[in-house]
């Protein structure tokens, strides 16, 4: 299912004059990946700009190298 069709999907119910989006669960954990993804491929994006524009230098763009920082990402 694509986020488009899980947004489609939404119900809607009031309840004490409060209006609330119901979805399925598995269709809401479906649009939280379909986000997160967006989100890294902008990060992405993002990293690969600053790349080029330090002309392929890593360091210069930012990066940290794996070797100092893949004891913290455990």
């Amino acid at each position: 299912m694509t986020a488009l069709e899980a947004v489609q999907t939404v119900q809607f119910v009031t309840i004490k004059e409060k209006r609330f989006a119901v979805i399925d669960a598995e269709e809401w954990e479906a649009l939280v990946e379909w986000l997160e993804t967006l989100e890294d491929l902008q990060i992405f994006k993002e990293g690969y700009a600053a790349l080029e524009q330090a002309g392929g230098d890593r360091q210069q763009a930012g990066w940290l190298r794996w070797e100092d920082v893949r004891d913290e990402v455990a």
